[in-house]
């Protein structure tokens, strides 16, 4: 979507010898030097950590995540371990992980699915199936129920138009299916919302819901708030904030990280590694812009140690 830039591009003097023994070294004798981990690990593609991570095997005879994860601990080991992964392999045991156990984490199953692109989903759905031997969509069945899954089921199908064709009479027809779906019957017809948020491209999606303020006189999150509930709802109003802005969706999610009690620092490892290839130099800007406050300066505050020079070091 439009211009969007990441934090993290490939490193140009990228020498693979000389990053591996800078790292044996860091790992030597008593304690490890978290800094030189840092600097190399954040200043290197997803790519270039993955010939690391190879390189180092084939030097050594040791797993670096290993080596890595008896050096370090906390969030800072998480997210290097993270960023030792190819993100839709990293993805795709972010999933598992929030289907394990007793409850489901559906914010992050939400977070993950509906903010991905047809090609995103088709390549967790592969590194599902290589990392854990299972079937993502027969998990997501499992563990979740009623529209969710449906809409869940509906975009693992990776079927969403992702052309930029806006047909302005789609988007009013749209628009009166969403208003009688919605406000102008008593209940609310799920299937309606899901099908036209999980199959329209973006900008037909900008145009549906101009057409349905114009239509209503109330914005469509409003609606979705006042008719959705629960999981539902956050899954409505994540397909909204993407369409109309992703960066600013991924600026939001690391505000409500840092809010309040505590830190989620899992969220803030899934955005900030997850997207700094893509467009996480953007959703600085769009922090910066909708809470006056630079992304920096609120990670400063909320975070601590190796975990937040390693973050700020991936931010640039």
């Amino acid at each position: 979507m439009g211009n969007v830039q990441p934090t993290i591009v490939p490193f140009e003097d990228f020498d693979v010898t000389a990053d591996i023994k800078a790292i044996r070294e860091a790992c030597k004798g008593f304690g490890t030097d978290e800094a030189v981990i840092t600097k190399i690990l954040a200043n290197r593609s997803a790519a270039q950590r993955v010939e690391i991570k190879q390189a180092y095997f084939e030097k050594y005879d040791d797993e670096l995540e290993e080596v890595l994860k008896s050096e370090l601990s906390g969030s800072f080991e998480n997210a290097i371990v993270a960023m030792l992964d190819p993100p839709h392999i990293y993805f795709a045991k972010e999933l598992k992980k929030a289907m394990k156990g007793a409850g489901t984490d559906e914010a992050v199953l939400v977070e993950i699915l509906c903010t991905a692109s047809n090609e995103d989903i088709i390549s967790y759905k592969e590194a599902y199936v290589q990392v854990h031997e299972r079937d993502l969509e027969a998990d997501i069945e499992d563990d979740t129920s009623g529209e969710v899954r449906t809409l869940l089921t509906s975009l693992l199908q990776a079927s969403r138009d992702e052309g930029y064709e806006v047909d302005e009479e789609l988007a009013d027809q749209d628009a009166a299916s969403l208003f009688e779906a919605g406000e102008g019957q008593f209940g609310t017809d799920e299937s309606t919302f899901s099908s036209i948020l999980a199959q329209r491209n973006y900008l037909q999606l900008q145009a549906t819901f101009k057409a349905y303020e114009s239509l209503s006189g109330t914005d469509i999150l409003d609606t979705i708030d006042s008719e959705a509930g629960g999981t539902l709802k956050d899954c409505y109003i994540t397909l909204v904030r993407c369409a109309k802005n992703p960066q600013l969706y991924f600026a939001r999610r690391l505000n409500a990280a840092m809010k309040g009690m505590g830190t989620d620092e899992d969220t803030l490892i899934r955005v900030i590694v997850g997207r700094s290839e893509i467009d996480l130099e953007t959703v600085k800007d769009m922090y910066l812009e909708k809470y006056d406050v630079t992304l920096k300066d609120a990670l400063d505050c909320e975070c601590g140690g190796d975990f937040k020079r390693l973050l700020i070091e991936i931010l640039h």
